[in-house]
């Protein structure tokens, strides 16, 4: 098999012009893969470290370098000559090299950027797509292959959009039985005419960090209203051929133990917020509820999950940041029915797969989310694939780094159709 003979490193820029590490792994029978790490702007406390070299003189204090020379001083000395495609001791030596618990060391931009580029070598050199050569990495039984079904973040607010409105993400799910083809053109569909809905009513079509449109809003309940319009002057159906879903990335609006919304003059308590949620949720009918509250809030979640498990998806993402014992804590209290799953939340590929793989066994559903501050690499598509999850969050069907990872899916979907 293929061994790693060369691993090199530089710094990049990300599509909020930050600068993101970017990794190149060339194997020994000269195929290699190129990698990059994507970065949060809703960082949650429980994710793992990237490394910033914080030098006012270089890219403000955000420059990689630091990192970049891990990659190539610390990692690539102790991975050359390893068999590419055992990825599980590949992951396992950067892991045990950083020896902390959070990545601080190494920082997980630099081991995920190195974990990823193996993976996408090790693929080429099998002579397969990336998202096969992955499912060798998975218990495969009872888990068809498929697209998962892609919540559009067409309405962006919080930390996306300059604080215009509380919640993150004002998402369209189109109904899982459309074909991924049908999904993207609803999604485009929709997207302009949330456009000439907002023109019409004199709000700015300017756009947030995702691609979605920012519109200053009185209160949160309006853009969820702003959606239902837009949905409403086209052929599709609301509520049949497709759904709302809300990310509210509540602890950007958590402080002193109070919640802090538009739509209330005074602070919410948990139980106050939950009831809030409640009453959307009777007007919106929302598919789907990501991180209602605060990421340390566990009473809350547990309360919430009561009140409307039954009707909506109720997500983990700052919650859980997709490590292992932060889902074991949300399965114990019986806090989520579905998790967001962000490889550079963990920092490994093979880890990233794991927890993936106790969700799943947990009867939860799997939601493969990108970050804010995205790159134009398109490996988490194909890992979304790969694990057959049921919904990806890869924002607006625009923008650069958006649309290279809808593109690849649409790349993918051909494929799947052509293996029979």
């Amino acid at each position: 098999m293929a061994k790693i003979k060369q691993i090199t490193a530089r710094e990049i820029l990300n599509a909020k012009g930050m600068p993101a590490v970017e990794a190149t792994v060339t194997l020994s029978d000269g195929k290699s893969g190129t990698a990059s790490t994507p970065s949060g702007t809703s960082i949650g406390n429980y994710e793992a470290s990237e490394i910033r070299d914080h030098d006012e003189k270089h890219f403000q204090g955000y420059g990689v370098l630091k990192a970049v020379s891990n990659i190539q001083d610390t990692i690539a000395p102790a991975l050359l000559g390893m068999e590419a495609t055992k990825q599980p001791e590949i992951d396992k030596k950067m892991i045990e090299m950083d020896g902390t618990q959070n990545k601080g060391r190494l920082g997980a931009n630099a081991i995920l950027a190195v974990s990823m580029a193996t993976a996408k070598a090790a693929a080429k050199s099998s002579l397969l797509p990336t998202f096969l050569y992955l499912r060798e990495f998975i218990k495969k039984e009872n888990v068809p292959m498929k697209i998962p079904t892609p919540a559009f973040n067409i309405l962006n607010g919080g930390k996306h959009a300059g604080e215009n409105v509380n919640f993150q993400e004002f998402m369209i799910i189109p109904a899982s039985s459309k074909t991924y083809s049908e999904s993207l053109n609803m999604a485009l569909v929709l997207y302009g005419s949330l456009k000439k809905t907002l023109e019409q009513n004199n709000f700015t079509t300017l756009i947030g960090d995702e691609g979605g449109f920012a519109p200053k809003l009185a209160n949160n309940k309006d853009g969820l209203n702003l959606l239902k319009q837009s949905i409403e002057t086209t052929s599709f159906r609301f509520g049949f051929d497709v759904f709302l879903g809300l990310d509210a990335a509540a602890t950007g609006f958590f402080n002193d133990g109070r919640y802090r919304i538009k739509d209330r003059t005074m602070p919410l308590s948990s139980s106050d917020m939950i009831s809030f949620y409640e009453e959307i949720n009777k007007e919106f009918h929302l598919l789907y509820l990501e991180d209602p509250l605060a990421e340390d809030d566990w009473n809350g979640w547990s309360n919430i999950y009561t009140a409307l498990s039954q009707q909506t998806l109720v997500v983990g993402d700052d919650l859980t940041a997709t490590n292992p014992y932060r889902l074991q804590m949300a399965l114990d209290k019986k806090a989520i029915t579905g998790i967001i799953i962000k490889p550079n939340q963990i920092g490994t590929v093979i880890e990233s797969l794991a927890v993936v793989e106790i969700a799943r066994q947990s009867g939860l559903k799997i939601i493969v989310s990108h970050r804010s501050g995205e790159t134009n690499d398109d490996f988490i598509a194909d890992f979304a694939v790969a694990v057959s999850a049921d919904y990806i969050k890869f924002g607006s069907p625009v923008r650069g780094e958006r649309v290279a990872k809808y593109n690849r899916l649409l790349e993918i979907e051909r494929e799947i159709k052509s293996l029979g």
